[in-house]
């Protein structure tokens, strides 16, 4: 595993924004895990995140024009993620859009740089793929072009199909999905982490019955 999803994993697990037991998804599964990316809710936890996210994006080698923000969650990780990277010395453009146009000023939906060329969008998880499905309505309306998706947490299981949401994306736009850690990876961390190795076999349990392979 790359060093940088073995921290953001030990980080995320420290902050309780990844946590054990018995929880309901939103599609009503029990999982014996639950993310909630909403937790890294100050700023050094944001100011991490936003690395991690720099991290994963430099190591897919995806280029990229524009960064998007899906609100309401990717606007936040948009600025973060395009201040993260310019402090890194790549100077990337942003931009996110309102749930309700405006019928002034400016006007429109979209806010920040222009939509345009290679769009990078930039979300907590893909569910059920609402919001790339948004995004890339929005993307083709500004003649932009639907490139690539960053997560940060992959759990890799099943919509309502044998495929996962993930999956869809890149079958149904041709996108590049990557993440900065997979249900993988969580295995593999809690595998090598003695204190936390009990957690392992339930969502083994859990992957068998709703997950992917891939």
């Amino acid at each position: 595993m790359d060093t940088f999803r073995a921290r953001f994993l030990a980080f995320a697990i420290e902050r309780q924004v990844i946590r054990f037991g018995q929880f309901t998804t939103k599609a009503g599964r029990p999982s014996p895990y639950f993310f909630n990316a909403g937790l890294f809710a100050d700023g050094a936890s944001l100011n991490a995140l936003c690395g991690f996210y720099a991290d994963a994006v430099q190591a897919s080698g995806a280029g990229f024009d524009v960064i998007f923000g899906p609100a309401y969650k990717g606007i936040v990780l948009a600025a973060g993620l395009a201040m993260t990277l310019a402090a890194r010395g790549q100077n990337a453009p942003f931009c996110y859009n309102r749930k309700e146009a405006k019928d002034h000023g400016e006007g429109g939906t979209l806010v920040g740089a222009p939509l345009a060329g290679r769009v990078l969008v930039i979300d907590d998880v893909i569910s059920a793929g609402t919001s790339v499905r948004e995004s890339v309505a929005l993307m083709r309306a500004a003649g932009a072009t639907p490139h690539a998706v960053v997560t940060a947490l992959d759990r890799m299981e099943r919509g309502a199909g044998e495929l996962s949401a993930v999956q869809e994306v890149r079958r149904d736009y041709g996108m590049q999905v990557f993440s900065i850690a997979t249900l993988t990876d969580l295995i593999a961390y809690l595998e090598d982490t003695p204190a936390l190795r009990q957690h392992v076999a339930p969502i083994e349990a859990y992957r068998a019955t709703y997950g992917v392979t891939a």
